[in-house]
C-alpha cells in the first residue's frame, strides 16, 4: 500500500487540472496542445518502462523484456486508448497520421534513441580485436547471416504466400540477422569467459554480423523502394537489385573508410574543446548528422550512427564519450524499447496461425545461428562443444532487431501481425539463449581441438595487505594516469574494471579488494611499472606527512565533541537482537569477535571472519577506543549489504586501548557496505556527539534489558 500512498497526493492534485483541460477537436492542431499530451506520454512511458524493467531484473529476466511488455500494456491496443480526464481518446489513442499506431512526435523520440544506442554500440566495438580475429569473425559472421537470412525469408515466403523477393520476406530475412551480444557479454564475463577462443570469437563475429546485417538493410530498403515504383508483373529487375546493392555497399564503405581513416584526425578536432562532456555531446552530434546523410543517400540512419561509432571506437575517446551518454541512453533507450512494445497489436498474435507462424520463425532464427556459426566453428579451431557456445553465443536478438522491425514498419512494409511476429521472434530468442549458454559453459572442458597460444597481452598483479590501502593506491594510480593524458572508463561489475586509453596504448585496470592487476601489450609494461613505482614513493612520503599531522592534534578532544545528535536515526539502525546488555570480555579481539557474532542470522551480513579480519586491521592502524568510555569499532566491506549496528555495554569497563588511556564502557560496532553510499561517517559523528553529554552516557550504562536500550534512543 505504500507507494500507493505516495502517488495520491499527485492523482488529486491532477485529476482537477487534467478534467478542466479543454478537450474540444479546436485543439487538434495546437502546437501548444501537442507538446502537452507529448509531456504527459513520456512521464507516463519513462514510469512503465522503469517498472516493467525492474520486474523483470527481479524475475531474473533481461530489463528490455520488461519495457517490451510495459509498452504493450500502455500501448493504443490496450490500456492507452482508456479515456482520462483531459483525453477523451485515451493517453495512446491510435494515430490516424501516419501507418505507425504512435504519434509521429513520439516515434520521433524513438527514432533519436535508435540512433543513439546503434552509435553506442559503434563505440563499443572493439576495432583491434575486431581486425585479430577477422577471419574467424568473417567466417562466423557470413555463416551465421546467410542461414539466419535464408531461413527467416523462407518463414515468410511459407506463411505468408509471398514471392522470395518480396519485401516482406526480405525484411524478415535482415530481421532475423541482428544479433545483440550484451546479454551474452555479460555471461562470459560472469563466466571468466570473455578472453577464451569461444568469447573473443563470438565477439569478432558480431562485429562482422553487425555490418552485415546493417549493409543487407541498406539493400533491402533499396529494393524495397524499387518495388513499391515498379511494375510487380516484369518480374525481378536484377540489374536495378545490382545497382541498389552497388550504391548501399559503396556508401556504407566509403563513409566507413573516411571515418576509420581520419578516426584520429576526427578525435583531435573534438579534443580542442578540451571539456569531456563538451567533446561527447559534439560527437553525439556527429553522429547525428552522419545518420542524415545516411537516411537522405538511401540507407538506414542507424546505419551512419553506427559508422560513426566504429569510427571513433579506435580513438582513445571511445570510453570517455560513452561513459557521459551513458545518462542520455538510461533515458531515451527504455522509451525507445516501450514504444516498440506500443506498436504490437496483442490481437493479431492470438490466432493459431499466428502464433504458429511466430513459433517457427523463432525455431529457425535460433538454429540458423547454432548451425550457422556452429559448423563454421567446428570447421575451425573448435570441437564440437566450443561450436555449440558460439552458435547460442550469437542466438539472441535486440535492439538492432527491434529498430529494423521499426524501421519495415514505418516504411509500410510489414503490417502489425508480422511485427508482431518479429517483436515475439526477438523476445523469445532473449530468454532462451542465456540459460543455455550459462549451461554449457558450466564445463571446465575446453572449446578447441588444440591447446591455444596464450594471449600477448602481460598480467602484472600487486598486492595490497588491507582493503582501504587498495582503495587509496586506486585513487592514486588513476590520478597518475590522468596526469599522464590517459582517458579513463569505469565499468561497474563486482570489481572495479577500468579501461585507460591513450593514443594507441590500451590498458585494463581491475581492482578487486586486496588486489590491483594491470593487462598491457609487453611494449607497455615498462611504463606501467614506473607509474606503480612513482605512485608508491609518492604515498610513502605521504603517509609520512600524514602522519606528523596525526601526531600532533589532540584526538580525544577532535572525535568527541559536541555536534548535530540524532538518536531517532541510531534507533532506525538498531535491532533488538544486535544489543549485548552485559558484554563480557577481555580483550579487543574478544570484544570484536562477541560484537560480530549477533549478525550470526543476520541476512545482511555473511563471511563474519572476514568482516573480523577487516575490523582488526583498522585497529592496527589506529584504535577506534576513543575518549570517555566511549568505542567505535567500524569496517566497510563487501560483505554487509546494508549498514548495520551492534551494542556493547559493560559499566565496569575493559581495556580498549582507547586514546585517553581509561577503559572503555560503550561500544559501538558500525559496518558499511564497502562500494555503496551509506551514512557511514555520519553514523559515527551521530553517536559521538551524543555521548559527548556525560549524563547520555550514565543513561546508556544504566540500562538493564534491550528493551530499555530502545527506550534510551526513541526519546
Amino acid at each position: 500500500m505504500r507507494p500507493l500512498s505516495y502517488i495520491l497526493p499527485f492523482i488529486i492534485i491532477l485529476i482537477p487540472a487534467l478534467a478542466g483541460a479543454s478537450t474540444g477537436s479546436e485543439h487538434s492542431s495546437n502546437i501548444t496542445h501537442m507538446m502537452t499530451k507529448l509531456v504527459f506520454e513520456i512521464g507516463v512511458i519513462i514510469f512503465a518502462a522503469k517498472m516493467g524493467g525492474i520486474l523483470a531484473e527481479k524475475l531474473k529476466m533481461p530489463s528490455v523484456l520488461g519495457e517490451l511488455t510495459a509498452g504493450i500494456v500502455i500501448g493504443p491496443y490496450a490500456l492507452g486508448v482508456l479515456v482520462l480526464p483531459g483525453f477523451p481518446d485515451g493517453l495512446f489513442p491510435i494515430s490516424t497520421v501516419t501507418a505507425l499506431p504512435v504519434s509521429p512526435e513520439l516515434y520521433g523520440f524513438a527514432t533519436i534513441a535508435s540512433i543513439i544506442l546503434l552509435f553506442a554500440a559503434g563505440l563499443e566495438t572493439d576495432f583491434s580485436m575486431f581486425l585479430k580475429y577477422s577471419v574467424t569473425g568473417l567466417v562466423l559472421g557470413i555463416g551465421g547471416v546467410v542461414a539466419s537470412f535464408i531461413t527467416g525469408a523462407l518463414t515468410a515466403v511459407y506463411f505468408l504466400q509471398v514471392p522470395f523477393m518480396a519485401p516482406q520476406a526480405l525484411f524478415l530475412g535482415v530481421m532475423s540477422t541482428a544479433t545483440s551480444v550484451g546479454i551474452t557479454a555479460r555471461i562470459l564475463s560472469e563466466r571468466r569467459k570473455m578472453d577464451s577462443p569461444e568469447g573473443v570469437s563470438i565477439m569478432a563475429g558480431a562485429v562482422i554480423d553487425d555490418i552485415l546485417g546493417i549493409i543487407i538493410l541498406a539493400i533491402v530498403l533499396g529494393i524495397s523502394a524499387a518495388a513499391s515504383h515498379g511494375n510487380s508483373e516484369t518480374g525481378v529487375n536484377w540489374t536495378n537489385i545490382g545497382y541498389v546493392a552497388a550504391k548501399a555497399i559503396g556508401v556504407w564503405f566509403f563513409f566507413t573508410f573516411i571515418g576509420i581513416v581520419f578516426a584520429y584526425k576526427i578525435s583531435n578536432f573534438l579534443k580542442m574543446f578540451k571539456s569531456i562532456s563538451t567533446f561527447s555531446v559534439m560527437s553525439l552530434g556527429l553522429a547525428f548528422i552522419l545518420a542524415g546523410i545516411f537516411e537522405k543517400a538511401g540507407l538506414a540512419m542507424i546505419v551512419g550512427a553506427y559508422v560513426m561509432g566504429l569510427s571513433l571506437s579506435r580513438t582513445d575517446l571511445s570510453f570517455v564519450i560513452h561513459d557521459k551518454l551513458h545518462t542520455i541512453q538510461l533515458f531515451l533507450v527504455p522509451i525507445f524499447f516501450t514504444v516498440m512494445g506500443m506498436l504490437v497489436n496483442p490481437k493479431t498474435l492470438m490466432s493459431r496461425e499466428i502464433l504458429m507462424f511466430g513459433a517457427v520463425y523463432t525455431v529457425g532464427a535460433v538454429l540458423a545461428k547454432i548451425i550457422g556459426c556452429g559448423i563454421p566453428a567446428f570447421a575451425l579451431k573448435f570441437n564440437s562443444l566450443g561450436a555449440l557456445r558460439i552458435g547460442l553465443g550469437m542466438v539472441p536478438r535486440g535492439e538492432v532487431a527491434l529498430i529494423i522491425a521499426g524501421i519495415g514498419l514505418s516504411y509500410g512494409i510489414l503490417d502489425n501481425t508480422v511485427f508482431g511476429v518479429g517483436i515475439m521472434m526477438t523476445l523469445l530468442t532473449t530468454l532462451i539463449a542465456p540459460p543455455l549458454l550459462n549451461l554449457s559453459l558450466k564445463s571446465d572442458k575446453t572449446g578447441t581441438r588444440k591447446a591455444v597460444e596464450e594471449n600477448k597481452q602481460i598480467t602484472t598483479t600487486f598486492a595490497a595487505p588491507s582493503s582501504s590501502l587498495t582503495k587509496i593506491l586506486e585513487d592514486r594510480i588513476l590520478e597518475n594516469f590522468h596526469k599522464e593524458g590517459f582517458f579513463i572508463n569505469l565499468i561497474h561489475t563486482n570489481v572495479n574494471n577500468y579501461h585507460l586509453k591513450k593514443d594507441t596504448i590500451n590498458i585494463t585496470l581491475t581492482v578487486s579488494q586486496f588486489v590491483i592487476e594491470f593487462k598491457t601489450d609487453e611494449a607497455d609494461l615498462p611504463f606501467v611499472k614506473n607509474v606503480i613505482y612513482e605512485t608508491l614513493l609518492n604515498f610513502k612520503t605521504a603517509i609520512t606527512e600524514v602522519q606528523s599531522i596525526v601526531d600532533s592534534l589532540d584526538m580525544r578532544n577532535e572525535i568527541v565533541g559536541k555536534g548535530r545528535s540524532n538518536k531517532h536515526e541510531v534507533r532506525r539502525h538498531l535491532d533488538p537482537n544486535h544489543i549485548i546488555i552485559q558484554l563480557q570480555s577481555k580483550t579487543k579481539d574478544e570484544i570484536i569477535r562477541k560484537l560480530v557474532s549477533v549478525f550470526k542470522n543476520s541476512d545482511q551480513i555473511n563471511n563474519q571472519d572476514d568482516i573480523i579480519s577487516t575490523l582488526l586491521e583498522r585497529e592496527k592502524v589506529m584504535s577506534t577506543g576513543l575518549a570517555d568510555g566511549i568505542a567505535i569499532p567500524h569496517a566497510k566491506s563487501e560483505h554487509v549489504k546494508s549498514i548495520q549496528l551492534a551494542i556493547g555495554l559493560a559499566p565496569e569497563g575493559i581495556d580498549f586501548e582507547s586514546l585517553d588511556g581509561k577503559p572503555s564502557e560503550i561500544f559501538f560496532l558500525i559496518l558499511s557496505p564497502l562500494n555503496e553510499n551509506s551514512s557511514h561517517l555520519q553514523m559515527m559523528s551521530n553517536i559521538t556527539s551524543i555521548f559527548y553529554e556525560k549524563m547520555n552516557r550514565k543513561a546508556l550504562l544504566a540500562c538493564t534489558s534491550t528493551q530499555s536500550v530502545l527506550n534510551f534512543f526513541a526519546k
